[in-house]
């Protein structure tokens, strides 16, 4: 596994400033939850009548003087938007990044097959993403405590859960972008993210643009139905499942056939 090993060393250093900027940014809206509770309680009714905004946050379902409500509602913004991102990033220089630093010429002539790259190469992205949701995960449990708060701890791992699915999903859609691509890819991989999210928010903004969630990962981690239903939409979950097998086969089919320069 000396790719393996090796991606991990190149990335840790950025894996550490993801993990301690996204965990930081969510310690702290939990331990601000305290001094906002009775404010936010008391807004609830003003946030739940404010138009399309309600709607695209889930406002208009969800008290946000509750703990819970509120994680799901301001915490889970960041790890969508900050996780994604670290996902698409890292994912989507894997493969193209051995042309763009001319070192496929030195990884290939050594006796590994490209399917090994491919494999190698996917499993630190993946672990990558696994270290930053376990952090984020580890923080979030300690910080709850700290401010006193016994969410329902069910609903609450949907909702991480949900969000780690997402960012499985949005890692293995930039990989096979990364297998097809020579450049570096980040306007792309960034592109993806806040499209999908954009999507996501006008899908929840009108009923006419339901069908965009059909299109969009961030479906599945639609707070508002997790926490009601203390389950993930297993209907948007199939089609991420899915999209993120095919987008897994098809990087292996193209690497393999790639002409490298």
């Amino acid at each position: 596994m000396t790719i393996f090993g090796f991606e991990l060393k190149r990335n840790r250093i950025s894996l550490i400033i993801w993990c301690a900027v996204i965990a930081s940014m969510i310690a702290i809206s939990i331990l601000l939850f305290p001094l906002m509770e009775k404010t936010m309680t008391e807004m609830t009714e003003l946030l739940a009548n404010m138009g399309g905004l309600s709607a695209a946050y889930g406002m208009d379902q969800l008290s946000i003087g509750d703990y819970l409500n509120y994680y799901a509602m301001e915490c889970s913004e960041i790890l969508g938007l900050g996780g994604g991102l670290f996902a698409a990033l890292t994912a989507i220089a894997a493969l193209s990044k051995e042309e763009r630093e001319h070192t496929a010429e030195f990884l290939l002539t050594h006796p590994v097959s490209r399917t090994r790259v491919v494999t190698e190469k996917l499993l630190a992205v993946l672990l990558q993403v696994v270290l930053l949701n376990a952090a984020v995960a580890a923080v979030t449990v300690i910080c709850t405590i700290v401010i006193g708060q016994h969410p329902d701890a069910a609903k609450l791992a949907l909702v991480l859960l949900a969000y780690f699915l997402l960012h499985i999903e949005i890692a293995c859609v930039s990989f096979c972008i990364s297998a097809f691509t020579k450049g570096r890819g980040v306007g792309i991989g960034i592109g993806l993210v806040l499209l999908a999210y954009f999507l996501n928010i006008i899908a929840n903004i009108t009923d006419k643009a339901k069908a965009l969630r059909w299109i969009t990962p961030f479906a599945y981690t639609d707070s508002t139905y997790i926490i009601k239903n203390t389950a993930v939409d297993m209907r948007y979950l199939a089609i991420g499942v899915a999209v993120s097998v095919i987008c897994v086969i098809a990087a292996y089919l193209k690497y393999n056939k790639k002409d490298i320069t």
